[in-house]
């Protein structure tokens, strides 16, 4: 009896052992992960797709629609570029093969247009700015991506929607309604990089007359005048666009315009109405006309984005107001005459104290909803949208501004951008008011058209500002009748 009793004993202990044994392995796995985890570390490849793990617990799978081919519709564009080149990466990851064309803007939109209407689900991506959307959504050419970005199986853990700043988000968001704001209702869009509407300033040209960047309008009109001749015959005081185009309407103009407190449009009784002639449209365009007359280009009926980035950068304007990326574009090492002399400002504002802000255009990818291969279209929108993607980016291609707070956070991107004067402050100082300031509804490219042309009736003399204004919202009105808003 006592040897039994003896091996009885002998044998809880070992179990015991086995047991404490096992628990301390698992404690120190544990650990182990923990202090990955807090480190940023990963290690290796389970570590990976632990930290890329969703809910369930399974690594996020980028290979589950491997063997299928999509088609990219892509604007001739830095952004499209860094695409093109991390798509072997892209592929790799994915095992998706992606075939994609690309086309300058001035056809883009007619190619993408006419593709869009033959509703055969070809291309299965394509890029958009978020004004077009405001057609496409309608029209039923725009899949919806809520249902996408909520689904663990088709979204990766660490895409961080919520890293995406919320006025560039918003951009891409609307719920169909004319008169309705962007940011309600669905996702349609996500966004690749977009462009702040703000003053680009020659640093040599400013100095030369003693002045600081101007922080309000009036001082804009009366630092531009003063700066006409600055660098010799033909040099001037400040760029703007000025073509019959909506471009013409949406950088410079329609920053100062909303800064002002104008609106575009109302919406009374369910009709959209439009507000151009109300005394805040009419005293901001009154006094944009002034400083196109008194301190642009002679011939700015002609001024499109390309002249007004040229100017800037060849030393023949002093100040331009259009989009910060111009800044970068003509301001780095051997991009231009005055490549390290120009810097950028916030915008100026109305009255003193005012929160400045701007007008945003913003580079989206958009999916088909024809398309047959959405969720294999999802993970490359996803891709190149990422945190991964969009730091690559900003730092080895031209992709700025890029949308992600973490690229900004980053301290190598901040050291890149730091070299711009002004960049990252202007930046900081506008970006909680920066968004699309006009409002959602499917005749914005006709309107603004109209718009434009008012405004070079005005500038060159041919109508007064509250008489021209008037008609333009009459016409307008007209041409948004049918328009409903309920």
């Amino acid at each position: 009896m006592k040897k039994r009793s003896w091996l009885i004993v002998m044998v809880v202990f070992l179990m015991a052992f086995s047991a404490a044994c096992s628990n301390s392995s698992s404690n120190n796995t544990n650990a182990k992960g923990d202090a990955g985890a807090a480190s940023g570390g990963t290690d290796t490849a389970a570590d990976n797709g632990a930290a890329n793990a969703p809910a369930s617990g399974k690594p996020f799978d980028w290979q589950q629609f491997s063997g299928q081919e999509i088609e990219v519709l892509l604007n001739q564009h830095p952004y499209a570029e860094a695409i093109i080149k991390r798509l072997p990466e892209f592929e790799k990851l994915s095992g998706i093969k992606v075939k994609y064309s690309i086309t300058p803007e001035e056809n883009y939109f007619d190619k993408l247009t006419t593709a869009l209407n033959a509703r055969n689900g070809k291309p299965d991506v394509y890029m958009t700015g978020s004004y077009q959307l405001w057609e496409y959504a309608p029209a039923d050419y725009v899949q919806e991506l809520d249902s996408f970005l909520n689904d663990p199986g088709k979204t990766s853990p660490d895409y961080d929607v919520e890293d995406i700043y919320k006025g560039i988000l918003d951009g891409d968001r609307w719920d169909l309604v004319p008169g309705n704001p962007v940011g309600t209702g669905n996702l349609w869009a996500l966004p690749l990089g977009f462009e702040a509407n703000v003053l680009l300033y020659n640093k040599r040209a400013l100095e030369q007359a003693g002045v600081a960047p101007p922080a309000t309008f009036d001082e804009l009109i009366e630092t531009a005048t003063k700066l006409n001749g600055w660098n010799g015959e033909g040099s001037y005081g400040i760029s703007a666009r000025g073509t019959r185009s909506w471009a013409t309407i949406h950088p410079g103009y329609m920053t100062a315009f909303s800064l002002n407190g104008a609106k575009d449009f109302a919406v009374e009784d369910g009709k959209l109405v439009s507000r151009l002639d109300s005394p805040e449209s009419i005293e901001v365009t009154n006094k944009f006309a002034e400083l196109i007359k008194k301190a642009g280009p002679k011939d700015w009926t002609n001024y499109t984005w390309y002249q007004v980035s040229t100017d800037i950068g060849a030393g023949k304007a002093a100040m331009a107001f259009d989009a910060d990326i111009f800044a970068i574009f003509q301001g780095r090492e051997g991009a231009s005459k005055e490549a390290g002399n120009i810097g950028i400002a916030p915008p100026p504002v109305f009255k003193e104290g005012q929160q400045p802000g701007a007008n945003e255009w913003i580079w989206s990818i958009a999916m088909n909803k024809s398309s047959e291969k959405k969720d294999a279209a999802w993970l490359f929108m996803q891709y190149f949208t990422g945190k991964e993607h969009t730091l690559w980016a900003a730092l080895n291609a031209s992709v700025v501004n890029p949308i992600r707070d973490s690229v900004w956070k980053n301290d190598e991107f901040v050291a890149y951008i730091t070299q711009f004067d002004g960049y990252a402050a202007t930046f900081d100082k506008i970006i909680d008011n920066t968004s699309i300031k006009f409002t959602p509804q499917p005749e914005f490219f006709n309107t603004t058209t109209e718009w434009s042309a008012a405004l070079q009736d005005i500038v060159t003399g041919k109508s007064d500002t509250e008489s021209r204004m008037k008609q333009l919202a009459k016409d307008i009105n007209e041409r948004v009748s049918r328009i409903r808003t309920e």
